[in-house]
């Protein structure tokens, strides 16, 4: 069974200074760089939003980033823009080790639906394809690495396990936005879902 670790959007914009700053952010970079050795593949994932992306508060009149909007597939929260395809937020940390990647996933490009998981679109259902992916390389046993760890991470690594991967989320590789106790939600429903938290 082939192991891979699954960076997920180690991206400028998430980093202190960007747009959707999560703290402690960059910290975390050189933990992951070193992660890499260990594994059989790297995989990173990579927002990609249009600038008109439905899940930008600013795409709304007289709407605050980080209420909740409702969506044909869900509530979604209203988040300051970032990750805009093209810009510098968008692209990955500078310090990020990107020569060990052997495949990079964008997602969110749909202006019409968010993607959290580095295996779906927010409706649970529309695929990035990284699963047959991995199923094709053999690569079973998934670490979960990256940012934040209450939402694209914590999403990534429950579709993983309810895929039939192993998902571990290595929590020193991790940072948290942790909106009105998103975090520990996060991690409840990891634990419920059968994702490993080390």
């Amino acid at each position: 069974m082939g192991t891979a670790l699954i960076v997920i959007d180690m991206q400028t914009d998430f980093c202190p200074g960007g747009a959707l700053a999560v703290d402690g952010g960059d910290g975390i970079v050189g933990p992951i760089n070193a992660l890499m050795a260990g594994f059989d593949a790297v995989i990173l994932t990579q927002d990609w939003h249009p600038a008109d992306h439905a899940s930008f508060a600013a795409n709304y009149p007289g709407a605050q980033p980080f209420s909740v909007a409702q969506m044909p597939y869900g509530p979604q929260v209203l988040w300051p823009s970032h990750c805009v395809i093209g810009t510098p937020g968008a692209g990955f940390h500078p310090g990020l080790d990107r020569s060990r990647a052997d495949l990079v996933i964008r997602k969110g490009f749909r202006r019409g639906i968010d993607s959290y998981s580095a295996f779906f679109e927010n409706d649970h259902r529309t695929p990035t394809g990284l699963a047959g992916y991995l199923r094709d390389r053999g690569l079973a046993d998934l670490a979960f690495a990256g940012l934040a760890h209450d939402f694209c991470v914590a999403w990534s690594a429950m579709d993983a396990a309810r895929l039939g991967f192993t998902a571990t989320v290595i929590e020193a590789a991790t940072r948290a936005i942790d909106l009105d106790g998103s975090l520990a939600r996060a991690r409840a429903d990891m634990r419920a879902a059968g994702v490993r938290q080390e």
